[in-house]
């Protein structure tokens, strides 16, 4: 696969979960629906350091997911131990990037890479807002 990988020195927040034995698929690796809810999962926690929140949907500022483009690099094994590494690559008037890596612990190389685009959102007037500043100030270039 020719896709840039990213190393955990790339990002500065990281997320940390443990596999269980209902991750694994058929072919007894770390099934591609588990990743989704492990970045999910980090995801919204990462989020929260800028003041939005899953759970406080009459927020007049929060987010909601627009698309995402998924690279599946290596295949994963359970027991794992996982760390997801996010941040800021891009953002726009109302949108914004989450570059998302999965790393199993002390390994260098990502399993799975994500971009997440993500829409900054009204849930209380139902339409999209422009991206708050506290997500400008955390976009980095991740080259």
């Amino acid at each position: 696969m020719n896709v840039k990988r990213y190393r955990r020195e790339d990002f500065d927040h990281f997320e940390t979960v443990q596999t269980r034995w209902k991750d694994m698929d058929a072919l007894r690796h770390i099934n591609h629906a588990a990743y989704l809810s492990f970045m999910e999962t980090a995801r919204l926690n990462y989020c929260r350091q800028f003041g939005f929140s899953p759970d406080r949907w009459e927020a007049d500022e929060n987010f909601i997911l627009a698309s995402m483009k998924v690279d599946y690099i290596r295949q994963t094994r359970h027991p794992a131990i996982l760390e997801i590494g996010l941040g800021v690559n891009r953002v726009g008037h109302k949108s914004f990037d989450i570059l998302t890596a999965v790393f199993v612990k002390e390994q260098p190389e990502p399993v799975v890479q994500a971009v997440f685009t993500l829409a900054a959102y009204s849930y209380r007037e139902n339409r999209s807002i422009p991206v708050p500043d506290a997500l400008r100030k955390a976009c980095r270039d991740f080259g």
